[in-house]
């Protein structure tokens, strides 16, 4: 009898277990990794673990992780590996240059209540600081009332020629263009930075395309929804928040190290930039020590969980990743590729060779 093709799930997220029967109904053997296997170094600040996997592994699920990495050396010692696969949009804690040059395809999940959550997350937290929800609410429970100091922006245009602030959403993927959408209704003027996308998506979503150092110099709010890469690695630090307007607010709910934050102190610290909304940030949890966290309402902060919301989660994301881990076993290309410059190198190797029946 041959032996079953192994699915190591090392950070399992179904708790009913309904998936894992599925791919082992489809001929699959499946491996569920535990939490002390792949979380010693999620609270322990500032440290990660490289994740072994067994050398039989054909396919490996899990989550975006960063306390959990999937490196060049987890990749060779499973030689016969065709996948990793996430229940995340995120895939940043995976080398996936190593993964592309071992022809190993990554599938990420970009599930709608996900990308969608942290578009209307977003939208709350630049609501939150220009409307200076928390200060008025501290305000009323000190008892004082209406200090002129509370006065909040309005954000779009008017009929009464006031212009309005602009927007500047660095990255319209499927989050800046949602975050897009949103702000349409308030007529707010939108600027977007995207070399990746067609000239069509900002026609749709009703961006103008412009040039970084031009949305950093005429926004109002810069908000950064761009993949963690070697491209956007501290892709705003000091020159670009030296460009950003002094009543400018810089908002990051994509990857922590994007912004230099060491340099965002400085700028928010010597009022370069008037505040900053932050949902990520580059060690999580952060050292109390930390100085941005002694800015008082100049930042407002969040534990990455902005797309944590009643109705979401990484449940929906279940159905896409056990269906994308069956087309790979029976050799066919899944949805959602993150490194498709490997699908030539993949087909070669693994297309229509079904290892289920």
């Amino acid at each position: 009898m041959a032996k079953k093709p192994k699915v190591l799930i090392y950070q399992p997220v179904d708790d009913t277990g309904a998936s894992h029967k599925k791919l082992e109904e489809a001929g699959a053997e499946v491996k569920l990794g535990t939490r002390t296997s792949w979380e010693k170094g999620a609270n322990i600040r500032g440290q990660t673990i490289e994740f072994m996997l067994d050398a039989d592994t054909v396919v490996a699920a899990g989550v975006a992780n960063r306390a959990c990495t999937i490196t060049e050396k987890s990749l060779l010692n499973a030689p016969d590996l065709r996948m990793v696969c996430k229940y995340t949009v995120g895939f940043d804690n995976v080398d996936v240059d190593a993964a592309t040059k071992a022809g190993v395809i990554v599938v990420h999940s970009p599930t709608e209540c996900n990308w969608g959550g942290v578009a209307e997350g977003t939208m709350a937290n630049i609501l939150t600081v220009l409307k200076k929800t928390r200060e008025k609410d501290r305000s009323v429970k000190a008892g004082e009332w209406r200090d002129p100091a509370l006065q909040g922006y309005f954000l779009g245009r008017r009929q009464d020629g006031y212009e309005g602030l602009t927007l500047g959403i660095i990255g319209l993927g499927r989050i800046g263009s949602r975050l897009a959408d949103l702000f349409q209704p308030w007529r707010v003027r939108i600027l977007a930075y995207d070399p990746y996308v067609d000239e069509s998506k900002f026609v749709h979503h009703n961006a103008t395309p412009v040039d970084m150092d031009t949305l950093l110099r005429e926004s109002d709010v810069v908000t950064i929804h761009t993949n963690l890469t070697r491209e956007t690695n501290k892709l705003i630090g000091a020159a670009e928040l030296g460009k950003m307007k002094k009543t400018a607010l810089l908002v990051n709910a994509a990857r922590g190290p994007i912004v230099d934050v060491d340099a965002l102190f400085d700028a928010l610290d010597k009022d370069q930039i008037a505040g900053a909304a932050l949902d990520v940030l580059p060690d999580e949890p952060p050292d109390p020590q930390m100085p941005l966290l002694g800015l008082g309402d100049k930042v407002l902060l969040s534990p990455h969980m902005i797309a944590n919301t009643i109705g979401g989660g990484l449940k929906e994301a279940i159905p896409w990743v056990t269906k994308a881990v069956i087309e790979v076993l029976k050799g066919q290309v899944p949805r959602h590729v993150v490194n498709e410059e490997v699908l030539p190198m993949w087909r070669k190797k693994f297309e229509g060779k079904s290892l289920i029946g």
